[in-house]
């Protein structure tokens, strides 16, 4: 198999659809006999394992958990015979330049849309639509810098279109690990954080962003009678539990779970509630849904096709919070169901699936 240098502009510790993405193709990369080796920002209290190599960072003021690695090119990823970056920041400049240097074939990943995040660092409206085209040209002149972009979804492809990239874009969905991902009996898990006397368990786990709109689910919840449980953390953290004591609802914050936790989070409730209208793909839908939870996902972005209406969950409009209670009530009422056709679904997005693809796109291209 083709050796690879992988580069990144975000990785472990920090937990998100990239950094999940990014070991679990590595890993089953290197299960099949490959070389998958991972270029990242170093972050204090993460030990490297063999074939992934730190380069020095410092922390992005704007966007907490965020850190800017120097564009540097270690020594032992630079006779790859593929380079493929996840990023297009100051790590994913690194890996365009040693693919240019070496002449060698760059593959590009697109997991998020940087504009979106434009609020985080514009002071004013009219500032972050200024941030918004400018990160939008930037993005197509690194993607089409590639010989392949790969989306993890139509609608980001579409998205891609749209900004006008003219590399051919392929779509590839990133893949869950279905081993993990199982229903699990998760009763040890409600008595360890105190879910107990909770009868009806809706929740979301992730990054707790403004741009992933959590509040929204907390005015939904003001009318149901549902505990809502939190898992993860991020900026918003702090807003949220003032708004859940401030409407009288039931929220649970439990920080962040270790990854041998989740499957036993997803399995304890009843309903996985995704507001967020700017996902690429929304791996932790496909993760619910694996472990036999419905999802409640926004009608925007790549969950108006990852969550299939009254088959894996129900959508709602972004926005209006009496569409997103409705279907959290549908969704809730036809739990049963909707489990059996969650779990009769999962196998088709094992990440063995997703690398399959991957190989085929580095033949390509090579």
């Amino acid at each position: 198999m083709r050796s690879v240098a992988v580069f990144t502009d975000t990785y472990l510790p920090t937990v998100n659809g990239v950094t999940y993405t990014v070991k679990a193709w590595r890993d089953c990369w290197a299960d099949r006999g490959g070389r998958m080796d991972v270029v990242y920002p170093r972050t204090d209290g993460y030990a490297a394992r063999a074939g992934e190599y730190p380069v020095r960072s410092l922390p992005f003021p704007f966007y907490p958990g965020f850190r800017l690695g120097t564009p540097w090119i270690p020594r032992r990823v630079r006779d790859a015979e593929i380079v493929h970056a996840h990023t297009p920041f100051a790590v994913g400049l690194a890996g365009l330049r040693l693919a240019r240097r070496t002449d060698r074939p760059f593959v590009a990943s697109y997991h998020t849309p940087t504009a979106e995040y434009a609020d985080y660092v514009a002071p004013s409206d009219a500032v972050e639509r200024l941030v918004e085209r400018a990160s939008e040209r930037y993005e197509k002149w690194f993607l089409d810098h590639a010989d392949a972009v790969l989306a993890p979804s139509e609608a980001t492809a579409d998205h891609l279109d749209d900004v006008g990239v003219d590399t051919p874009v392929t779509v590839i969905p990133n893949g869950i690990d279905t081993d993990r991902f199982r229903p699990v009996d998760a009763a040890a898990f409600r008595s360890r954080h105190g879910l107990d006397d909770a009868e009806t368990l809706i929740g979301y786990t992730g990054r707790h962003g403004y741009e992933k709109r959590l509040a929204d689910v907390v005015d939904a919840a003001a009318a149901l009678d549902a505990t809502v449980v939190f898992g993860g953390d991020g900026p918003a953290r702090d807003e949220l539990e003032a708004r859940a004591a401030d409407r009288g609802v039931d929220a649970r914050f439990l920080g962040f779970l270790d990854r041998e936790e989740l499957p036993a989070f997803y399995s304890a409730l009843d309903a996985f509630v995704f507001p967020s209208p700017i996902e690429t793909q929304g791996l932790v839908a496909l993760e619910a849904n694996a472990c036999g939870t419905p999802v409640v996902g926004a009608n925007d972005g790549a969950l108006a096709d990852t969550v299939e209406d009254g088959v894996t969950g129900y959508h709602f409009e972004t926005g209006d919070v009496d569409s997103l209670r409705t279907s959290i009530r549908r969704t809730l009422d036809e739990r049963d169901a909707l489990r059996e056709t969650c779990l009769e679904t999962r196998e088709r997005h094992g990440v063995d699936h997703a690398v399959d693809r991957l190989a085929d796109v580095y033949e390509r291209v090579s």
